[in-house]
């Protein structure tokens, strides 16, 4: 357990804790994108309530682990790596299978799993580098929130086309500039700078 300071300058304690209740959250949220996939396949792909409950415990976990860490005085190294493998895994799954039953395009899914393997390799980078993995930037919070919507649209509202197409567009633009912003973080991390 140490303090540093990160790259944005925000003083946090990091703890080593695995059992948490954030990381639990964390954990949970994997747990939810299996059921979703499944109930709306066997449903001949129609939205029931128990899909709609599980895609809002997705949503809600996925501010509420966080939030749980900071009240708590627990953000972990543990936490650092599930809160987003979490994220990523869903996104791929669900993701996966918006493009399998072609309500999203599948160059889209390509270019969201192009960015993501290139940012967890960078990661992975880090952590052998420098022993530990960086908390996620802001610019990368924003875009899984947009891209978040996006799917949301095109699985809820298949029919909401021009919010779809304005989603879509909005998501490739975040995920644009996240990935820039990742790759500076990278580049300084890489270089020495202090970070959580």
């Amino acid at each position: 357990m140490g303090e540093t300071y990160n790259i944005d300058q925000k003083k946090i304690e990091v703890k080593e804790d695995l059992l948490t209740w954030s990381n639990a959250i964390s954990f949970s949220r994997i747990l939810v994108a299996l059921p979703i996939v499944y109930l709306h396949y066997t449903n001949g792909q129609h939205i029931t309530w128990t899909i709609t409950i599980l895609v809002l415990y997705g949503i809600f976990s996925d501010y509420l682990d966080g939030y749980v860490a900071r009240v708590t005085g627990k953000v972990t190294e543990w936490g650092k790596v599930l809160d987003p493998v979490a994220d990523k895994f869903c996104a791929f799954l669900l993701f996966f299978y918006a493009a399998y039953i072609n309500i999203i395009p599948l160059w889209f899914f390509i270019i969201e799993i192009l960015r993501d393997f290139i940012i967890m390799a960078g990661s992975l980078y880090i952590r052998y580098l420098r022993g530990k993995v960086a908390m996620a930037g802001m610019s990368g919070k924003i875009s899984v929130n947009v891209l978040g919507l996006y799917w949301l649209a095109a699985f809820f509202f298949p029919e909401a086309t021009a919010a779809q197409q304005m989603l879509m567009g909005a998501s490739l633009a975040l995920m644009f500039f996240s990935f820039i912003d990742y790759l500076y973080r990278f580049n300084e991390i890489r270089k020495g700078v202090e970070f959580n």
